[in-house]
């Protein structure tokens, strides 16, 4: 009996210390769980995305797995030969769809197992999917607002489609970071900062309006043209040359014109017109009677779209002229600097003041961006500009290059009409001795953006380069360069002389040319 005991319990604990043993090849045979190392968006920011856009996504973890998104939307796991070798990187993309919502959301990701273990992650943007049923509406706001053409950037910005007045009325259908995008028209977009815009609550209708009968007239200092609107609406515009016009197109609007009152006083406007270039595309066309547009600005009075175009000075030289001069950078914005530690704010000035004297000496008017080493920032003096109203603008710089080779002179304007003076500054200062380094056109700077007045900037010489910046520190070629650039105003004012609008009128218009 004692024996069948001793037994039963050595069995008992035998059986104990093989059970572990047991299991053992049991924990040995299962597998890790996934691991997702990185989850994004595509681009990283946050977004809202309309019917019809695509949300793409990128998801980095263990390869050779099941991954998807969005509520089981699949993602593809890219082949090491289009990931520079690189193993279990998946993307996926979804078209959002009309139906959908999603309210300013981290999007979900999963990476799973073929036995069902699953990981989780959450992008760190946040994506909305827009209603075309409840439309976002937004105003502008500032009197700096502006489009762009795109997303891109670069160290002047993105390109700009154009400045517009304030309380603009926008439908926004996308957002991709701190840009709204706009939808102009059916078939147009552009993007707007979110810095100079207001966004409106729910509820507002698509923005939209009839033009109504308009108004030409001129007074005492310009021409004007008038056009009644219901809200106020997006536009752009362009300033051609051969022949000289304005082109304005007023997105959203549908014309309800059926006349146009063209009264006394006009002197710059020809014969005003129109088309309907899109159902929701107003064009206006307004032919100026001189080859060379003085400017114009855009804005509401009201409702009322009113396009106010400059007319030339009335005796085209020095004399009597108001020429603004912009010394670049200053203060705390230093600018390049050159191997001798010579600073462009300081060699912009001391040329900008050279130039005052010139100018004046010949009886211009000149007004000053600043005349101390001041903090001016470029928002402010556009600001200043379109208050002072100048005839012509010189903005001066030096220009800067990674090579020392980089050398000589070079011009630049933004808009083909203001063209002329960029190329008679141009020729005038490589008269001095220096290299040409080219003229520059469609230049996206802050003092190149106003339509008020023709205006171009001077990249006086390279700082970086040792022979350029002798000349530029030389108060003597400061001074040679200074009175280049008054020679290339007289030549520009030269040129402008010839009037031209033979092919719209018929006959010439005259102008006082001494």
């Amino acid at each position: 009996m004692l024996l069948r005991v001793y037994c039963l319990v050595l069995l008992s604990w035998i059986c104990l210390l093989a059970a572990p043993a047991q299991r053992r090849p049991v924990a040995a045979l299962t597998k890790p769980a996934p691991v997702i190392t990185t989850v994004e968006t595509v681009p990283a920011t946050d977004q809202w995305l309309y019917p019809g856009d695509r949300l793409q996504v990128r998801l980095v973890g263990t390869p050779g797995l099941r991954a998807s998104f969005l509520n089981g939307q699949p993602l593809v796991e890219l082949l090491p030969a289009q990931t520079q070798g690189k193993r279990g990187v998946y993307q996926g993309t979804y078209v959002v769809q009309p139906t959908d919502t999603l309210r300013n959301r981290r999007i979900s990701f999963q990476l799973l197992t073929p036995d069902s273990v699953q990981a989780t992650a959450y992008s760190k943007s946040k994506v909305r999917f827009l209603s075309p049923h409840e439309p976002q509406l937004a105003l502008t706001k500032g009197e700096l607002a502006y489009l762009n053409y795109g997303l891109g950037e670069d160290r002047l910005g993105g390109a700009k489609l154009g400045y517009l007045d304030s309380a603009v009325v926008l439908h926004l259908t996308g957002r991709v970071g701190n840009q709204y995008r706009v939808q102009l028209s059916e078939t147009n977009v552009a993007w707007v900062p979110q810095e100079v815009v207001r966004l409106l609550p729910p509820g507002g209708f698509v923005p939209n309006s009839l033009t109504g009968s308009w108004s030409v007239q001129g007074d005492s200092a310009y021409d004007y043209v008038r056009v009644p609107l219901s809200q106020r609406l997006p536009y752009r515009s362009q300033l051609l040359t051969g022949p000289s016009r304005l082109v304005v197109d007023v997105f959203g609007a549908t014309s309800n014109t059926n006349w146009i009152t063209q009264r006394e006083g006009l002197q710059e406007l020809g014969d005003v017109t129109y088309e309907q270039l899109q159902p929701d595309v107003f064009r206006m066309i307004l032919p100026l009677r001189h080859r060379q547009s003085w400017g114009y600005h855009i804005g509401y009075r009201g409702n009322m779209l009113e396009i106010r175009v400059k007319r030339p000075p009335r005796k085209l030289r020095l004399r009597g002229l108001t020429v603004a001069i912009d010394a670049g950078h200053g203060g705390t914005n230093i600018g390049a600097v050159g191997a001798s530690g010579a600073r462009e704010k300081d060699l912009t000035l001391a040329i900008a003041l050279k130039l005052q004297r010139e100018l004046e000496q010949a009886g211009a008017r000149v007004l000053m961006t600043r005349t101390t080493d001041a903090t001016v920032d470029n928002g402010d003096r556009v600001l200043l500009l379109r208050r002072l109203n100048p005839d012509v603008l010189v903005s001066i710089h030096v220009n800067s290059a990674g090579s020392t080779s980089a050398h000589g002179t070079s011009t630049f304007y933004r808009y083909v009409a203001f063209r002329p003076l960029s190329v008679a500054l141009y020729e005038q200062m490589r008269s001095t001795g220096l290299a040409g380094f080219g003229n520059v056109g469609s230049f996206n700077f802050g003092l190149n953006g106003p339509t008020e007045y023709p205006n171009a900037l001077v990249e006086t010489a390279f700082i970086s380069n040792p022979e350029d910046e002798k000349r530029l520190t030389d108060p003597q070629f400061q001074q040679r360069m200074a009175e280049a650039m008054k020679r290339g105003l007289e030549q520009f004012l030269k040129g402008t002389r010839a009037p031209g609008l033979r092919g719209w009128l018929g006959q010439e218009p005259a102008t006082e040319n001494h």
